[in-house]
Formats: C-alpha cells, sequence, structure tokens
C-alpha cells in the first residue's frame, strides 16, 4: 500500500508540475505574442478551465503528501515528505492570497471589457507564477529523492 501511496503522490504532483511549467515557460509567452488583444481573450478563457481544475489538483497534492508523511513517520525519507508537504501548503496559501485574486480578474474579461493595463497584470501573475512554480518543483524533487531513497 505505501508504495501506491508513493507512485500516485510523485505522479499527481509531477503532472500538476508539468502543467504549471508549461503554463509559465510556453502557453502564456505564445498567448503574450497573440496580435492585438487575442492573448486576453486567450488567458481569460486558460484562467476559467485551469481555475477550475488547479484547486483539486494542488489540494490533493497536499493530502496526498502529507498522507505519505503520516505513514513514513519514523522512517529516514519522513522529514524529507514532511518538507515536501510543508512546501506544497506554501503554494496553496501563495495561490489563494496572491495568484487566485488576479486570476479570477482575468478570467472575467473579454475582448470588451479589458483594461488598459492588462498587461501589467498578467505580468505581475506571471511574475508570481514562477515563484509557484520554483516551489512545487522543489517539492516535487524532494517527493522523488524520498520515494527513491
Amino acid at each position: 500500500m505505501q508504495n501506491v501511496l508513493v507512485v500516485v503522490t510523485v505522479v499527481v504532483v509531477g503532472l500538476m508540475v508539468g502543467v504549471e511549467l508549461a503554463v509559465a515557460a510556453f502557453v502564456n509567452p505564445i498567448f503574450d505574442r497573440l496580435p492585438g488583444n487575442g492573448g486576453v481573450a486567450a488567458r481569460s478563457n486558460g484562467a476559467r478551465v485551469l481555475g477550475q481544475v488547479m484547486p483539486f489538483w494542488y489540494v490533493s497534492s497536499v493530502l496526498l503528501a502529507a498522507w505519505w508523511a503520516v505513514s513514513a513517520w519514523g522512517d529516514l525519507q519522513a522529514l524529507t515528505v514532511v518538507v515536501a508537504a510543508a512546501l506544497l501548503v506554501v503554494s496553496v496559501v501563495m495561490s489563494v492570497t496572491l495568484l487566485v485574486p488576479i486570476n479570477a480578474q482575468v478570467a472575467r474579461w473579454s475582448s470588451a471589457s479589458v483594461p488598459a493595463d492588462w498587461r501589467l497584470q498578467v505580468g505581475k501573475w506571471d511574475r508570481l507564477h514562477y515563484i509557484r512554480v520554483g516551489v512545487i518543483v522543489a517539492a516535487l524533487v524532494l517527493l522523488v529523492v524520498a520515494a527513491v531513497g
């Protein structure tokens, strides 16, 4: 059972990291190069779609890591998993307090209601997102280290 929990946790967190890294490195930069305000529509749609899925994914990642930490308590890997779970909690707190408010605004934008400073707003979201990606990558690395250790 422990092996299944380890694999599921690493896969769920790994896929989440992959999606968030793809958004940071590829998707949003592509959207930003669309002509005119094309990036607004693309980002708005992405904010709505991912805004519905990602909360469950982040919470599931935290719960799986916490479950693993509890089940591994007393083993050498437990501390590594606890730190990874703590980083995932940090990513959730960052998301709720810093990124979600901006994302909620972006999700409501349309061609008719785009603010003049939309590029500044999404730029701020992008910078915060890069930090969050770094946090979840660190968590994933720790989970993998614990899994193979």
